[in-house]
């Protein structure tokens, strides 16, 4: 009877995925999500994932452009109302008094000026702001990741010293002022944020959570920032500089963006997961959403670094243009990268289905604020 049973399900599941498999051609990506909906399916199942995957890029480019209508876009936003900015502005300042505070001014003096003048210069705090949306979401407490989001705020800073240099992008202008190594030098820059970087795992390490979480943080965070993560990223930008469009293609594009900013954004959110308790399920959702929304970030990057003039940027306009770097409008064109915004942020809103309605609305709200912001 059992082995009937058995063979009924199995039975089932085939015909499911064989329907399901012959329709996906047909499906467009809001019919797929309004079919998910109507059907219940979990998200992260196995099965419903291999169906509903994201169209294969280069199917996507072939693709034509579609808008859509205003009532899909509601639908995707799940009729949240939320006020963003207070929360942004909220987080910002319990961020920055914690970063304030965790770099005195104490010898060597030249290079806690460094420091403290390149992560306290400004910027719109994702990263930390993430952590803590992510800690909150599965049940945790601002305060037990307000070290972690410290942390990741500080090894972006380090990213950002170093990417500036003359032997990287040679950059003069960051958010608004002179780059560190304009200020101080490049000696100093280049000590200053080794130690940003160094101090960034010691603060870590202050979260008031079990060893087992901390561990586990610990090693999500270093994975992130080396030849695993943004190390790898920023490699082969540098070795793409100048190659020609048709040489290089998609993949290289998303390994770039993938492991050079989306791997600290997801490390930022994970981070916040696991040291807020989430499970083992929930931490991978959470993943899943980050990853879409780390190379959402890049994607609009590079529109804006197209699109914008430095004084709206805060940074130098147009240089990746004049360096010869992969970006998504030298490859794939502008008005499809625009489209692909919207594709990648639909992909991480649903990536955060099945969590409680009031706890998601700042990551729905980040999401939306980082497909549409303008520096």
């Amino acid at each position: 009877m059992e082995t009937q049973i058995f063979l009924y399900i199995l039975l089932f599941f085939l015909s499911l995925h064989f329907v399901f498999t012959t329709l996906k051609p047909r499906l467009s990506p809001s019919n797929t999500r309004r079919l998910i909906r109507l059907l219940h399916l979990p998200i992260k199942s196995p099965a419903v994932a291999v169906v509903f995957a994201r169209k294969d890029v280069r199917e996507f480019l072939d693709s034509s452009i579609q808008q859509e209508n205003k009532q899909e876009e509601e639908d995707d936003d799940f009729g949240y109302d939320f006020d963003f900015k207070t929360y942004m502005i909220k987080k910002a300042e319990s961020i920055n008094k914690a970063l304030d505070e965790s770099i005195p001014l104490i010898e060597p003096l030249n290079i806690h000026n460094a420091m403290r003048y390149a992560i306290l210069a400004g910027g719109k705090r994702v990263r930390p702001i993430l952590c803590l949306a992510a800690c909150e979401l599965v049940g945790g407490e601002e305060r037990l990741a307000i070290p972690a989001a410290c942390a990741v705020e500080m090894i972006h800073t380090m990213s950002l010293i170093k990417d500036d240099l003359p032997c990287m992008d040679n950059d003069d202008l960051r958010r608004g002022k002179p780059t560190t190594h304009k200020v101080f030098g490049e000696s100093v820059a280049i000590l200053s944020g080794g130690a940003l970087l160094a101090l960034a795992f010691e603060h870590l390490t202050e979260a008031d959570v079990s060893s087992q979480r901390m561990v586990r943080a610990v090693k999500e965070l270093a994975k992130s920032i080396g030849t695993k993560g943004l190390v790898a990223g920023q490699a082969m930008d540098l070795s793409s500089e100048g190659l020609d469009q048709n040489d290089v293609g998609l993949e290289d594009l998303e390994f770039i963006h993938v492991h050079k900013t989306g791997s600290l954004l997801e490390a930022s959110a994970v981070i916040g997961a696991v040291i807020g308790g989430g499970s083992e399920e929930e931490i991978e959702k959470v993943r899943n959403f980050a990853t879409c929304i780390g190379l959402l970030f890049q994607v609009v990057d590079d529109i804006l670094d197209e699109t914008k003039s430095s004084e709206e940027l805060g940074k130098t306009a147009g240089k990746d243009k004049i360096a010869g770097k992969l970006t998504y409008p030298k490859v794939m064109g502008l008005e499809k990268s625009k489209e692909f915004v919207k594709r990648l942020k639909s992909d991480a809103k649903e990536h955060l289905l099945g969590f409680d309605l009031d706890k998601v609305k700042p990551l729905i709200a980040l999401t939306n604020f980082i497909a549409n912001r303008n520096n």
